[in-house]
């Protein structure tokens, strides 16, 4: 979709909550204040006890809220998206942050190209909105993509018309439903970096992925195996990591272990019945403790999505 001087197209955002009530009304305010003409904003709650409610009321003139049960964020979020009427989408977390124009910055890149979506630049903060760290952002490459996320989901918006033509998120999926959805929309349609920071993506002990590190991990094999087929060394030996030391990965970075290395052969060979092969030659690829550490710190496994 070249430039044009057509209207601005309209912009459904979605946030699915449950007692969120520590964080959502800055998540909420920062859609709000984004300045973007054409934005509807949609909050699916899936039944807070916690006075996330009472927050919800507080902005209802300016937003569109439901509470009722769901099956899970991603269910919530596509019902959000069937809600909503615009032609570009995007889901923000109840504890995640939007940067000042960054809805303005996203849409005026998808007018600019063909793309099914675009993802900038993020941070990550902590539980008080520090910064902590840039989030770990790649230029894109479906073949580093099935090696890890390196698109930060608060920091990408895209196209309805993609996002329903691979059927949209995965509401069987709790933990990385994004990942999945990545990984999938780009087997047909085209993602491209923006060069803004977009979003921040707020990191705290209790968030979904370090909260619920062994079923993230076990999620996200599911998700490679059905995408890929394939579950590559650096996510088997994380988590062989994991369950030897139960760091979070994150605020407890991973330690590399000889044991670890030597124990992942076996175990990615049993996690990829079809692809043994592949598999052994990625391990026999790595060949050094050196060649080890340095594709650990580039392959930047702590951040698994969710």
């Amino acid at each position: 979709m070249p430039a044009t001087s057509a209207p601005e197209p309209l912009v459904t955002i979605v946030t699915a909550c449950l007692n969120s009530g520590r964080f959502v009304e800055q998540t909420i305010l920062s859609v709000l204040e984004q300045g973007y003409p054409r934005l509807e904003y949609i909050v699916m709650d899936g039944g807070s006890t916690d006075g996330t409610i009472e927050i919800l009321k507080k902005y209802e003139a300016r937003l569109r809220w439901r509470s009722s049960p769901d099956k899970g964020a991603a269910d919530a979020i596509n019902k959000g998206f069937a809600l909503g009427s615009g032609a570009i989408l995007g889901f923000l977390n109840a504890d995640d942050l939007y940067l000042p124009g960054a809805v303005s910055a996203a849409v005026r890149h998808l007018r600019e190209a063909e793309d099914a979506g675009v993802y900038g630049d993020a941070w990550w903060i902590d539980e008080a909105g520090g910064r902590i760290a840039p989030y770990p952002v790649k230029e894109f490459d479906r073949a580093a993509l099935n090696r890890g996320c390196f698109i930060c989901q608060p920091a990408s918006l895209f196209r309805r018309s993609a996002f329903e033509s691979v059927g949209g998120l995965d509401p069987d999926l709790h933990l990385a439903f994004d990942y999945d959805f990545w990984l999938r929309l780009t087997r047909t349609h085209r993602l491209r970096r923006i060069p803004e920071a977009l979003a921040e993506s707020r990191m705290h002990r209790a968030n979904k992925t370090l909260g619920q590190r062994e079923a993230a991990f076990r999620e996200t094999f599911r998700v490679l195996k059905r995408n890929c087929g394939y579950v590559p060394f650096p996510w088997v030996y994380s988590y062989l990591c994991y369950r030897a030391d139960a760091r979070d990965q994150f605020f407890e970075p991973l330690q590399p272990s000889i044991l670890r290395y030597v124990e992942s052969l076996p175990a990615g060979l049993w996690l990829n019945p079809g692809a043994m092969g592949e598999y052994a030659r990625e391990w026999a690829s790595i060949m050094s403790w050196s060649a080890l550490r340095r594709r650990l710190a580039a392959f930047q496994i702590g951040k698994i999505p969710g």
